[in-house]
């Protein structure tokens, strides 16, 4: 008997009600299909509405009974986070599940719309704004969960509470790292707070490893031939997107997940979905500073 998490093991989602953010390519888009092949209807929040249209009618093909909508959502504005989660709350009384899912990756220098550092305001910022703005459907839906797309780069990064938007010096990997640890903060944060008001929500994270995902493919590297090399050992040495996106689905759905919980390939950077530990730079005093400085810059407090 095996003893991997697959596909096989997601239950029946029949009438369950799933967001996904970025969920027109890489791990947004393999979680949109494997949770809609158990009957969920997902939303697909997507900030470039005719590459989530053909992705959804891919997925309509390949998954006949799939129950879809895509709805437009910009991670890198909080006036497109506001806006959708009106639209969300106006059409849907449930929300199942949660899933945190879109963002960047090393980008050159850059500011979301709201002055952010493209990275942290996408990564972290907008996901943040989006939870508090759709918690209290997340509440009145029985076992429903949150879940945070984090990355192995949160393992070694830190919070530059000096310069959260590395307007001194950028460094587009420490920018990075930093988001991602935001993601863990974040769940830890949200976990405790949802605990105190005796809140059946969980809020859980999960990480894919390093796969094969559009994210790693529209890197772009500084030194030329760099980044063409990158995306070939990276389709050589690691899994398919498919495969993951199961730490977050699972994160998602296994009946076993606790709130809290983290979750990523059993080999480290690639393998199948378990619990692994958090890293050593997530603790509970960066967890409360960072929400409360999440709370003042995006102007969405809750809980």
């Amino acid at each position: 008997m095996s003893n991997k998490w697959t596909q096989n093991d997601i239950p029946d989602l029949t009438s369950k009600v799933v967001v996904i953010t970025g969920a027109n390519s890489g791990l947004g888009l393999e979680s949109t299909k494997a949770l809609a092949a158990e009957g969920a209807t997902v939303v697909m929040a997507c900030r470039n509405l005719n590459k989530a249209e053909m992705a959804a009618d891919a997925t309509r093909k390949a998954i006949p009974n799939a129950q879809l909508a895509v709805m437009a959502l910009d991670m890198a504005n909080l006036a497109s986070v506001h806006t959708f989660a009106a639209d969300f709350t106006a059409t849907y009384d449930r929300l199942d599940i949660l899933m945190n899912n879109a963002g960047v990756m090393a980008t050159p220098q850059m500011t979301t719309q709201d002055g952010f550092e493209l990275q942290l305001g996408t990564n972290h910022l907008g996901h943040y704004a989006l939870t508090g703005l759709l918690i209290d459907t997340l509440l009145a839906t029985p076992n429903s969960r949150i879940v945070n797309v984090s990355s192995g780069a949160a393992d070694g990064a830190k919070i530059r509470f000096d310069d959260l938007m590395f307007s001194d010096e950028y460094s587009r990997f420490e920018a990075y790292g930093q988001s991602k640890l935001a993601n863990l903060l974040f769940t830890v944060e949200l976990q405790k707070r949802l605990a105190e008001n005796k809140a059946p929500t969980l809020a859980v994270a999960a990480h894919p490893g390093v796969t094969s995902s559009n994210l790693v493919s529209s890197m772009r590297m500084p030194v030329p031939g760099i980044t063409t090399l990158a995306k070939l050992l990276t389709r050589l040495m690691f899994p398919d997107t498919a495969t993951g996106a199961l730490s977050q689905v699972r994160a998602a759905v296994d009946s076993s997940v606790k709130g809290g919980e983290y979750y990523g390939p059993d080999k480290g950077m690639r393998g199948w979905p378990v619990q692994v530990a958090m890293p050593d730079a997530v603790n509970a005093a960066d967890a409360a500073r960072l929400w409360e400085i999440s709370a003042d810059l995006t102007g969405v407090h809750f809980l």
